[in-house]
């Protein structure tokens, strides 16, 4: 009889109780520990068993689940008598910031100070201890809510003192999801006040605290350490490109393989493998992201249940309203080709639309990304990274993201039928209803108005890209004769290639008219059909149009009229 999948269940202690399915991860215990790493922080992608691991650490680890082995018995830790001897045997502070998703900073403030109150109401038991004088029973109480931040930054260290003094040993710190307050200040507008207040927070739990004896911190990027970590230099960073822990948060292609022969669906797994596969930690290439494989042994079905998972607007935001380039070398991402550049992956969230591929750092950090090959530059001592997109569930979720941004403009799906009839007066009219109503949201509006069109262009194209991929093969921006032609559609099938050259209007073109022109003579000048002939797809088969910009206006011409 198979075990209970039991989705969503992220409680060690009722998965073990209850036989639900679970991978032995256990040996993060011992490699943790054995690391003797005073501050470790992990990084990960959403979904990938960081709470879990965490609540697991927690239950071996506290006092509180003293001669608790029972959860442990037959796993791998337990196989250790040394292990088995430090069972239950620390104070733990466990407290996460999965839900501090305020829009103000005066609602974060507040949720956090209320978490650290909740963590003081578990121990309220030393209230009534003698270990307390009076001055430190009334600043145990004055955590609460709304407690002024000085007393906030040092409620950690103060309730590690009073924890170790009771047991008599230094204690754990789990802290998960602690970047998740950062993100939220960011996207809401309050990042250098949470910033400030988090800086405070941190530095006081793990950099000036007597009483810890070891902290780890999880979360899905790597904050600069300039934004909260300027004063912990005993920080342990593990990222995604770090061998260390590469198999203890996901699942490894054996263990997926072997859920598969549990389950009865072994003879999917070339398919699981299509959609699942590809994220890389390390040197580890056969990492899969355990909520989708959880999913398809439930349902046992192929679907987007990681991508799908939580919101990914902050992603949308960036690749739609980032510069043109980044909507260009997105284009790349889709087309299955690889990215190969230098990335910083700490993560400066107020920089993320100024600094150069600091997008791409957070899309490594959240798994959309994964390492293909790691190239160390002779010379310079840097090191770059060949990127791509991760799997077949991340291309289809960006599919989806991209259809989404025209899917409600019904003059967008009318042009798309026009270019394909060569209704040249319809692709007019289209044209200049989408650029109407969509010019503004391909920019962020910091920008100068002349690179509207060039932001705008590099989204249409990505559009077109999700459209018409089952019709034709859509390149951008690739050499071809003498030149680089801007949008290239090559037929899969019998009809007609098509040519796009877009062009911005000069001073001195008096008339769109004398820019289409110019677009239309540059496509001949260049010889931009070269590629498509060599293919064996005749002169007249090529469509060239091309696409004069001046504001929102848009004017389009034809080579043929």
């Amino acid at each position: 009889m198979t075990r209970p999948i039991g989705i969503g269940n992220q409680d060690f202690e009722k998965i073990r109780t209850n036989h639900y399915f679970y991978i032995d991860k256990t040996k993060f215990i011992r490699e943790w520990w054995e690391a003797a790493d005073e501050v470790t922080l992990i990084t990960r992608p959403r979904r990938f068993g960081k709470t879990l691991n965490m609540n697991m650490l927690e239950k071996f680890f506290s006092v509180s689940f003293k001669d608790r082995g029972d959860l442990f018995q037959g796993l791998d830790i337990w196989e250790d008598e040394k292990f088995r001897k430090m069972q239950g045997t620390y104070p733990v502070i466990f407290l996460s910031f999965a839900d501090v998703k305020e829009t103000t900073f005066q609602g974060a403030r507040q949720k956090i100070c209320k978490i650290l109150q909740m963590s003081y109401n578990k121990f309220d038991f030393l209230l009534e201890e003698e270990i307390l004088n009076e001055n430190e029973k009334r600043d145990f109480q004055k955590v609460s809510t709304d407690m002024e931040s000085y007393m906030a930054s040092l409620s950690l260290k103060m309730l590690s003192d009073f924890l170790c003094r009771y047991y008599g040993k230094k204690v754990i710190i789990l802290l998960d999801e602690y970047d998740t307050p950062m993100q939220e200040a960011y996207t809401n507008g309050y990042w250098e006040e949470l910033a400030a207040f988090m800086r405070s927070l941190l530095n006081s739990t793990f950099k000036t605290n007597p009483y810890l004896e070891r902290a780890v911190m999880t979360g899905i990027t790597r904050i600069s350490k300039e934004s909260i970590f300027s004063d912990l230099n005993n920080l342990e960073v593990v990222t995604t490109t770090s061998d260390k822990y590469a198999d203890r948060f996901g699942f490894t292609e054996e263990e997926v393989f072997a859920a598969l022969e549990e389950y009865g669906l072994f003879n999917q797994k070339r398919q699981v493998r299509d959609w699942y596969d590809g994220f890389a930690f390390g040197k580890r290439k056969d990492i899969y992201n355990p909520w989708s494989i959880i999913n398809f042994l439930d349902k046992k079905e192929v679907g987007a249940y990681w991508a799908n998972s939580s919101s990914n607007k902050l992603v949308e935001r960036l690749i739609k309203e980032g510069r043109p380039n980044i909507k260009k070398d997105f284009e790349e991402l889709l087309s299955g080709r690889v990215l190969t550049m230098e990335i910083d992956e700490q993560i400066v969230y107020n920089q993320l639309f100024t600094k150069k591929n600091a997008v791409w750092s957070l899309l490594l950090a959240s798994g959309y990304l994964k390492v293909v090959r790691k190239i160390f530059v002779e010379g310079t001592g840097r090191t770059q990274y060949e990127l791509a997109l991760t799997n077949k569930e991340v291309y289809i979720m960006f599919e989806n993201m991209i259809q989404d941004w025209f899917s409600g403009n019904d003059d967008y799906n009318d042009f798309i039928r026009a270019l394909l009839l060569d209704d040249l007066k319809a692709m007019n009219t289209y044209m200049n209803k989408v650029t109407a109503e969509m010019f503004s949201s391909f920019d962020t509006g910091k920008r100068p108005s002349e690179k509207k069109p060039e932001c705008f262009y590099h989204g249409f194209v990505l559009g077109l890209m999700v459209e018409l991929a089952d019709q034709y093969v859509i390149t951008s921006n690739r050499e071809s004769g003498f030149g680089r032609y801007d949008v290239m559609l090559e037929p899969k099938t019998d009809k007609d290639a098509i040519i796009l050259e877009f062009k911005v209007q000069e001073e001195d073109e008096k008339e769109l008219s004398d820019t289409v022109l110019e677009a239309l003579r540059q496509i001949e000048e260049k010889n931009y059909q070269s590629n498509l002939i060599a293919k064996g797809i005749p002169e007249e088969r090529i469509r060239k149009y091309g696409f004069a910009f001046c504001g929102k206006k848009v004017l389009i011409g034809s080579a043929s009229g």
